[in-house]
């Protein structure tokens, strides 16, 4: 399928030059008819049926597989929820927080996912830390950087496979063997009054939690590989599905490790007196209640919609290249100062004006003129998003109406 043909699938495409896919894809049409086509099937088979909950059933099936392949893991390890914030906070929340335990994150995480971590603060008495890794950008490890910041009692790293502000993409394999090998003896050897406890704590692996809210339709991605515990997304941003689904994945090895918090008739098994027997086997069990179903077959058509297209290989090729693209023309324009000192490594392009003008300003004159792109607050800059299918006249458009702007 052309690139031009592919656009055409997209309706929002049509009247403007869109760069914000980090905060949400426009929907293609096939993701559109299937959305209606399932809620007028609920309709006509009526909404609470034994047929429809029998469908229920099977498109949530359907659509954890889908997911699952994108992933490269089982389908019983992906849990169906709203988005990546929920996701996260499934993970946050799950584990059994004692006081004393530290928490770690970056100082480049979404402030939503930096609210739940000072709630978990106040509410179990735990240690947080933020580690420098907006620092690492140009230069640096932040594999280094992560490691020393882990403590004793560390037992959450929290970061971002894409970092959300920045675009600086995470080594996420290295960042989680340097936490699940991390052991620092203790400074009281057990036998002077530590205890068996002391030594269980030393030897307890930290676990990874990462919002992959910039990732999933983004990278080429093998979750079992990573070795990752929990790993959080949405549909709606790069894969270009419906707002209101997403997922989070659960490592076989981490299951056990975190509790359901939110809990409700679909993560749990009941006997024929409807008496609870316990919880549905792998992520399942994170799952709640009624969902807005017919969004399932929504995301499946168009996460297919894209394999349509490429691999998932050729499409972040794609996006690498035109990310660069991007960038090289930005870095041109007096006035303007690309975050980066070097090409992205994948679709999110931040950039500073030197001039004076406002961001905000600038954001809201491009979208009188029909391009679409956002401010970031810390750091200060505007971001611009490619995906595979922008084009290279989208983008000249883009940095020729700052150019203007900015004369």
């Amino acid at each position: 399928m052309t690139k031009d043909n592919h656009r055409q699938q997209f309706p929002a495409l049509a009247n403007k030059a869109y760069f914000n896919y980090g905060g949400q894809g426009p929907l293609p049409e096939p993701a559109l008819e299937a959305i209606y086509e399932a809620y007028k099937r609920v309709q006509l088979g009526g909404p609470f049926s034994g047929e429809i909950g029998a469908w229920v059933v099977q498109e949530a099936m359907l659509t954890r597989r889908a997911i699952a392949r994108e992933l490269a893991v089982p389908a019983e390890t992906i849990a169906l929820t709203e988005d990546v914030t929920v996701g996260c906070n499934i993970a946050l929340w799950g584990i059994d927080w004692r006081s004393g335990d530290h928490l770690l994150l970056s100082d480049c995480e979404h402030p939503g996912i930096v609210a739940s971590v000072m709630e978990l603060q106040r509410r179990f008495n735990i240690e947080v830390s933020v580690c420098p890794l907006a620092a690492t950008l140009n230069g640096g490890d932040p594999v280094a950087v992560i490691a020393d910041y882990l403590q004793p009692n560390t037992r959450l790293l929290v970061i971002s496979h894409i970092l959300w502000n920045t675009g600086q993409v995470l080594p996420l394999a290295e960042i989680v063997k340097v936490c699940h090998e991390f052991y620092e003896p203790p400074l009281t050897p057990p036998c002077q009054g530590g205890g068996q406890e002391a030594l269980s704590v030393q030897n307890r692996k930290v676990m990874v939690l990462v919002d992959a809210a910039q990732s999933v339709g983004v990278l080429p991605l093998n979750l079992i590989e990573s070795g990752v515990d929990f790993y959080a997304f949405t549909g709606h941003k790069w894969w270009c599905g419906p707002e209101g689904l997403g997922g989070l994945y659960v490592s076989a090895s981490a299951l056990a490790d975190l509790h359901p918090v939110f809990i409700g008739w679909r993560g749990i098994v009941t006997d024929s007196s409807a008496k609870v027997l316990g919880w549905k086997p792998g992520s399942q069990r994170y799952e709640i209640a009624t969902s807005a179903y017919p969004l399932y077959s929504g995301l499946r058509s168009a996460i297919a919609l894209q394999n349509e297209w490429g691999t998932i290989e050729e499409r972040y090729a794609e996006i690498c290249r035109l990310s660069k693209y991007l960038w090289e023309r930005l870095s041109e324009l007096p006035g303007v100062e690309c975050l980066r000192k070097s090409a992205p490594e994948a679709g999110l392009v931040s950039f500073r004006l030197t001039n004076g003008m406002p961001h905000k300003e600038l954001v809201g004159l491009l979208e009188k003129q029909g391009i679409m792109v956002r401010t970031i607050l810390n750091p200060d800059c505007v971001r611009a998003c490619v995906h595979y299918f922008t084009t290279e006249a989208e983008i000249d458009k883009l940095v020729g109406e700052i150019a203007i702007q900015l004369v």
